[in-house]
């Protein structure tokens, strides 16, 4: 029996990496907030990323995903509340200023959200994201057999957040070190505007997808 537990670890070990490493909302957003806001930021938001894949888990382990995912009413919902609150966050850096380049460093640095603010943000960007329902839903259903314990489920859950929260945590370090961040704040507004738009692509992309 451990071996089966050990190689649905493995599975899901590859799975998650491959899924979590793949350019979406949650990357972007953790890039903006490092070049905007800093390092710093971008780790608290980080955490909230992984706060949010335990919501999923949470759901997939009473098995409220399997409803939702069958709810065309329920999935549509959630899908719209996803791509409406990107849109938003697209939208406020649409309307980034320009600014004096050499206060740029200092001013987007003091200009930082709160820790909670920026929890929250992390925290909405994934939880919201019913791409990331149907993931976990697939998840639980395929390749985590029915009949392995829910505390190992749970287990198996509380590792894809700490492993988010810390790949996260490592691109914060990356694009929030203080060159990296200077290079990008080069083209200062113009870097925020591109981020929005993407953000706006993705809910536009998210609202448009198909529920199946």
């Amino acid at each position: 029996m451990s071996n089966l537990y050990l190689s649905q670890f493995l599975t899901i070990v590859v799975v998650h990496l491959l899924a979590v490493a793949s350019p979406g909302p949650d990357f972007t957003i953790i890039v903006r907030q490092s070049i905007i806001h800093g390092k710093t930021t971008a780790l608290w938001t980080s955490l909230g990323v992984g706060c949010g894949i335990l919501i999923h888990v949470c759901y997939s382990l009473l098995g409220i995903g399997i409803i939702v995912s069958q709810s065309i009413i329920a999935f549509t919902v959630l899908k719209i509340i996803g791509a409406c609150y990107l849109t938003y966050i697209g939208v406020k850096s649409l309307r980034a200023r320009p600014h004096n380049t050499a206060m740029s460093f200092d001013r987007q640095t003091s200009d930082a959200p709160k820790i909670s603010q920026a929890i929250w943000t992390g925290f909405l960007t994934n939880g919201l994201n019913p791409k990331a329902t149907l993931f976990f839903l697939s998840l639980f259903t395929v390749i985590i057999h029915h009949e392995t314990p829910t505390a190992i489920q749970a287990l198996y859950g509380l590792y894809m957040a700490i492993a988010t929260g810390i790949w996260f945590s490592l691109l914060s370090l990356f694009f929030g070190h203080s060159r990296v961040r200077q290079q990008f704040l080069r083209i200062g507004h113009w870097f925020e505007r591109l981020t929005g738009v993407i953000l706006i692509l993705l809910g536009v992309k998210l609202a448009l997808a198909g529920n199946r």
